[in-house]
């Protein structure tokens, strides 16, 4: 895997005033990019002239066992926390899909500023970005706890995007439920309080609304962390998590869980 890069490209983003709001804005121009780009061109030809008899003797395609296991073109890396997968800068070539573990998106101005992107967890993909083009890696990758990543090769998975349907489907259908999330964050940012948007995050962390079962213990993330996320202060992050404590909201010892009432705060209006 690449090492960190200690020279950044200009970044077109600010970490000063509405962070978020644009870092938001680039991963929705950076998703639509992917939903748009050659490789959803080839899967719609391939669907048109491929033959609806299968072949005998093919064995069916498993689009988790892909995921689970390493093969031709992809392997199963390990992670330490706080281990860097990529740095921005890198040459962009794989795709990721995480096993088990958790990773931290950051991006850098050419300042110097730092601001998370997004935490992504199992089940999710990161370095999409080279099947639209993206000859470098547009962001930093960092796990937040010991982590199990599937590193795919470009070409494998234009292959299996290609020629699985099953696996395109699953793939296209995250594109765009990702796609939905970056909008709902940017609207987010732009019309919630900072209460509402840290309720919001913690509830997205513990991933209510996923289709696995909500994870109540949080991956260690700290305030400054989630200060960034979603576009505040360290102290101002204090306050409310305290607040959430004292409410029941939340358990907050070192570790971070999250209680369905927290809920609430989101749907409040």
């Amino acid at each position: 895997m690449p090492g960190n890069s200690t020279i950044y490209p200009e970044c077109p983003v600010s970490v000063n005033g509405e962070s978020i709001a644009t870092l938001a804005s680039i991963r929705l121009t950076a998703l639509k990019d992917v939903l748009s780009g050659d490789v959803m061109h080839a899967i719609a030809s391939s669907n048109k002239t491929k033959s609806p008899i299968k072949l005998k003797g093919k064995h069916a395609f498993n689009a988790q066992a892909f995921l689970d296991s390493a093969g031709l073109g992809r392997d199963v890396c390990k992670f330490r926390r706080k281990e860097t997968v990529f740095s921005q800068g890198d040459p962009a070539k794989n795709v990721m899909y995480i096993q088990e573990g958790g990773v931290k998106l950051t991006v850098v101005n050419e300042t110097g500023k730092e601001a998370v992107v997004s935490i992504l967890g199992p089940g999710d993909f990161f370095g999409e970005g080279c099947l639209a083009g993206q000859s470098i890696c547009m962001a930093t990758a960092t796990t937040i706890a010991p982590t199990t990543v599937l590193v795919i090769e470009k070409n494998e998975m234009i292959r299996a995007l290609r020629e699985e349907h099953e696996f395109s489907d699953r793939f296209i259908a995250y594109m765009l439920a990702r796609n939905i999330r970056v909008e709902e964050d940017l609207i987010d940012q732009l019309f919630n309080s900072s209460e509402k948007r840290l309720a919001r995050t913690l509830l997205l962390l513990a991933r209510y609304g996923a289709q696995s079962k909500p994870q109540k213990v949080l991956p260690r993330v700290s305030q400054e962390m989630l200060a960034e996320m979603i576009g505040t202060t360290r102290s101002r992050v204090n306050f409310f998590m305290n607040k959430f404590r004292k409410l029941g909201f939340i358990q907050y010892n070192g570790e971070i869980q999250v209680n369905n009432s927290l809920l609430s705060v989101v749907l409040h209006e």
